[in-house]
């Protein structure tokens, strides 16, 4: 009996090898070629056949003023902050990527806007983790009513699609992507072939019967999604959720989303009946403090659309011959910079200190406007002298010591004051033009200008 051919598959990236490489001669990733059995090729039709619409006939070529462009209709879920991240609800023929650590709450959510959904359309969950009982105790744990949420525990793909032919349902959730298995493959569930073949049949099945479909994903432990990157690129939209397990709050962030806003962000809570949206997510990054503490400055920063106040905190202590430089939330080799400019343009030297930055709450902060917010708290900190009760900065901090405006600056300015917050130093070009209700505005140009301005203050 011939032995079968086998291959190995970059888990990466979907290259193949005939033998074993410490690196992946595709995509240059190091361990990640594992052993597969080779398809055998034979001489019938390709099997992706099916899915191409007019093989034999080409289809017209159209002018693209000729086409006519509507609005995509939405259908919102019934729950406020996952519409917020898919821009404005759910979109028919749209597939939909989700993916997060394990029991973070993704087939939670996901159950809940199938109950939601179940009132205006006809829904389907198919899990091939769980047993139909399994769902059916999370569903009666949740209080949903489910009566008419349609269920099938199946990881075999050609019977799922022989299921979305005969229910015809308008949502369909999979869970998850990476246990279910095509026939026309040999290898496992999970592996990159089975998992780029199930998305690839799901995706056209979407696209031709306007079913929206939404993928769950599993993620490796560096927090990517895990199986190739090609899954990413085939949907319409990917959602992350991310948050710490022993931490009641969870995000939703879009990373791609060709129906809305990318990098908006939902906030949830979660409790013993599911996960409730959080309609003032700016209390979660904000500690209570009864009166200011040194090292602490209240920061707005920017979600997508979405203007969210975060306290950054800093502690600058006598260090050793070799000071040490942490940030959590924050970029590392960007607080170094900071700490360049400060001693540079303003005369405070923190050479000889250990300087510890962190945001509240756990989020993390990737633009630059949160640059005057961590300076004004290293100063805070290092003078031992609290800021302004009800204070608030923003801005980016450039090497030549100017003070650059933050994109949506009146955005900011009016979360702030609707929060209460009554002293804020913004960049000069950041000035609204009318004045805003309780909120006191400075604006600078130079970082020496804010420094020796929060003194006076």
């Amino acid at each position: 009996m011939a032995k079968d051919k086998t291959i190995y598959t970059c888990q990466e990236c979907g290259g193949t090898s005939p033998k074993w490489l410490g690196k992946c001669p595709h995509c240059n990733a190091w361990n990640t070629l594992e052993e597969t059995r080779a398809e055998p090729v034979g001489p019938g039709k390709n099997r992706m056949q099916a899915l191409a619409r007019g093989l034999n006939a080409a289809q017209p070529v159209t002018t693209l003023a000729d086409i006519e462009a509507a609005d995509v209709a939405r259908t919102p879920t019934g729950i406020d902050e996952l519409d917020r991240v898919l821009g404005g609800g759910i979109v028919a023929g749209g597939v939909v990527l989700i993916g997060g650590d394990p029991g973070i709450g993704k087939s939670t959510l996901l159950l809940q806007a199938l109950d939601g959904l179940s009132r205006q359309m006809k829904v389907l969950y198919v899990t091939g983790e769980e047993s139909g009982a399994q769902v059916a105790m999370r569903a009666h744990r949740l209080g949903l009513d489910g009566s008419q949420v349609r269920v099938q525990a199946e990881i075999q793909l050609e019977n799922i699609l022989a299921t979305l032919e005969v229910e015809q349902p308008a949502f369909c959730v999979i869970d998850s992507i990476q246990t279910l298995f095509s026939d026309q493959l040999s290898s496992a569930p999970g592996s990159v072939a089975q998992v780029r073949e199930c998305a690839a049949h799901l995706t056209r099945t979407a696209k031709a019967s306007g079913c929206t479909v939404v993928l769950v994903g599993h993620v490796t432990k560096e927090g990517a999604l895990a199986g190739p990157r090609v899954l990413e690129h085939i949907v319409d939209t990917v959602l992350y959720f991310e948050g710490d397990t022993h931490s009641s709050f969870r995000l939703v962030r879009a990373i791609k989303n060709r129906f809305g806003a990318v990098n908006e962000i939902g906030v949830f809570a979660m409790t013993d009946k599911g996960l409730k949206g959080v309609n003032n997510p700016s209390a979660i990054f904000l500690s209570t403090h009864s009166e200011p503490v040194p090292g602490s400055c209240v920061l707005v920063t920017l979600e997508g659309t979405r203007p969210l106040l975060v306290e950054i905190q800093a502690l600058v202590d006598s260090g050793g011959p070799s000071p040490r430089r942490l940030s959590v939330g924050l970029e590392r080799d960007r607080l170094a910079m900071l700490l360049a400019v400060l001693h540079r343009h303003a005369g405070m030297a923190c050479f000889d200190q250990d300087v510890f930055v962190n945001a509240v709450g756990g989020v993390r902060i990737s633009e630059p406007a949160a640059d005057l917010a961590v300076l004004l708290a290293i100063q805070s900190s290092l003078r031992a002298r609290p800021l302004p009760k009800g204070f608030i900065a923003f801005g980016e901090v450039g090497l030549a010591g100017e003070v650059r405006p933050a994109p949506r600056g009146q955005e900011r300015l009016k979360e702030a004051a609707k929060l209460g917050f009554t002293v804020a130093v913004v960049p000069k070009a950041n000035a609204p033009k009318k004045s805003i209700e309780g909120l006191t505005i400075h604006t600078v140009d130079r970082v020496e200008e804010a420094i020796n301005l929060v003194r006076e203050l």
